[in-house]
């Protein structure tokens, strides 16, 4: 699909700008690339080598394989829920939570591929419940920067908005980019800036980090998905950005059923 070719093509081009680092009389010269800045360059050169090895045989989809200590597909999961960040009926049948980090590309191939028809097919449909929580990675830099953007700019109603751009941009855009998006949002800049520049909602992303870890969850894109009772979420686990396939089977899979996991009595 459209947005795997641009990422893979993004992929392609920074590896061209390293490369042409690597070989220029510049990046022989210590006073041309500092120690920090070389370490940069080799850190997401390592980065992109793993995502690459990550690609899956079908086109356009960039997986995460789970860690050891991220719960199997499939595997029965349950979380508390709260007043989290959310798309859809509150009541949807179905509810699903994602676990993100802005700085992951395979969380930006799941928003560009998959997300957009499990939204058409089943929250606008008020099938399914979707929920963000954060989990700011910190081999990502900035990961927890730009969660802090987005819930900045939830303050003014444009979580959302934000989420979507951040999400486009997973190598980028840093403070200034976060100050541009809010000018392209029409939100109040100033208050935004300050937002972000301080400690707000810190507490509340590291709370969400420590609640994917409490159930296991360590790497990104990770969602459970499941049936809601009261407050509490019984599902199942899916780690990576999986095929829209997979996604579907478990959503479907719930609404054929009033309670339990699929495959259980």
């Amino acid at each position: 699909m459209e947005g795997g070719t641009e990422m893979r093509s993004f992929i392609a081009r920074v590896c061209l700008v390293f490369l042409c680092l690597a070989v220029s009389p510049c990046a022989a010269n210590a006073e041309c690339l500092s120690r920090e800045q070389g370490d940069a360059i080799l850190s997401e050169l390592r980065q992109i080598r793993i995502l690459l090895e990550r690609q899956p045989r079908r086109p356009g989809l960039m997986q995460q394989v789970p860690g050891p200590q991220d719960p199997a597909i499939g595997e029965k999961v349950v979380l508390r829920l709260a007043s989290d960040l959310s798309l859809g009926r509150p009541d949807a049948p179905v509810v699903i939570v994602e676990y993100t980090d802005y700085r992951c590309p395979a969380c930006a191939a799941f928003q560009a591929e998959t997300f957009p028809r499990i939204r058409k097919n089943f929250i606008d449909t008020g099938k399914v419940r979707f929920i963000k929580r954060d989990l700011a990675q910190d081999a990502h830099p900035e990961a927890l920067k730009a969660a802090q953007a987005g819930r900045c700019a939830g303050d003014q109603g444009k979580f959302w908005e934000m989420h979507d751009l951040l999400s486009e941009n997973p190598y980028g855009p840093g403070p200034e980019g976060y100050a541009r998006f809010a000018r392209e949002l029409s939100l109040d800049t100033r208050a935004f800036q300050a937002c972000v520049g301080g400690d707000s909602h810190l507490a509340e992303i590291r709370a969400s980090g420590q609640g994917a870890a409490a159930v296991g969850i360590r790497s990104t894109p990770s969602f459970v998905i499941g049936t809601a009772r009261g407050d509490v979420l019984e599902g199942i686990g899916i780690t990576g950005a999986q095929p829209y396939a997979v996604f579907e089977k478990a959503i479907t899979d719930f609404l054929g059923r009033k309670t339990g996991i699929p495959g259980t009595d």
